[in-house]
């Protein structure tokens, strides 16, 4: 009971991490566009499907992803600033306020193409699997972050510890999409607008310390 108490601030870095780059807050007018047309019953079952596959996508990038980067002989130390890169172009996109417009633009081209081709139906599935669940909850920025973390703390009570806040997490965000129709009839665009480049300097921050401590740790094994 005590480790918990004396590594909390790691699961709440953690939670922050995600919270950050998935940002569930401003994925509540994509998750409104994508289930639109869908009763309310549809658009709960849609909920529910995304974020239990996203959370199976982050816990098994959680156990396995690193093993990925040791058959391809990725050092920690490279990964960390490759995905420190990455979730720098993230944050920057966020604070540009242009992701969650290419997000939006590429869910319409494919309800446009799916409209013109009328003899297909279009699946429910393929909402709340693709895109939802990947990659707009479990993409490769939320990915990289989840596997960087692991790397950094990788005993078995951090793992548990982990494997609780991905858990909580996909939970807080099949809350956030249930109650998004009452976020979205009180709360006006320019509020989400706002959180999402805060946000994205938070995570611009998280980044920076991932590519920073990374090449710290090369200098030093230099010197």
């Amino acid at each position: 009971m005590n480790f918990f108490n004396a590594e909390s601030y790691i699961y709440v870095k953690f939670f922050i991490s995600l919270f950050t780059i998935i940002n569930p807050i401003g994925l509540i007018p994509v998750f409104i566009y994508l289930t639109n047309s869908q009763t309310s019953s549809e658009r709960n079952s849609t909920n529910i499907r995304a974020n239990f596959t996203a959370l199976i996508i982050l816990l098994f990038s959680l156990f396995y992803g690193y093993r990925i980067l040791n058959f391809f002989n990725i050092s920690i130390d490279s990964f960390r600033i490759a995905g420190g890169i990455l979730v720098a172009m993230f944050a920057f996109s966020m604070m540009n306020g242009t992701l969650l417009q290419n997000r939006v633009q590429i869910k319409s081209k494919n309800v446009s193409s799916n409209i013109n081709n009328q003899s297909t139906s279009y699946k429910k599935e393929d909402i709340s699997i693709i895109p939802l669940a990947m990659p707009f909850i479990a993409g490769p920025g939320a990915i990289s972050s989840v596997i960087l973390w692991r790397m950094q703390y990788s005993n078995l009570y951090n793992l548990i510890g982990f494997s609780v806040v991905i858990l909580f997490f996909s939970f807080f965000c099949c809350l956030t999409f249930k109650i998004a129709p009452y976020i979205t009839s009180i709360v006006d665009d320019i509020y989400i607008r706002i959180i999402n480049r805060i946000m994205g300097l938070l995570l611009l921050s998280v980044a920076i310390e991932f590519i920073f401590n990374s090449i710290k740790t090369i200098i030093f094994s230099y010197i």
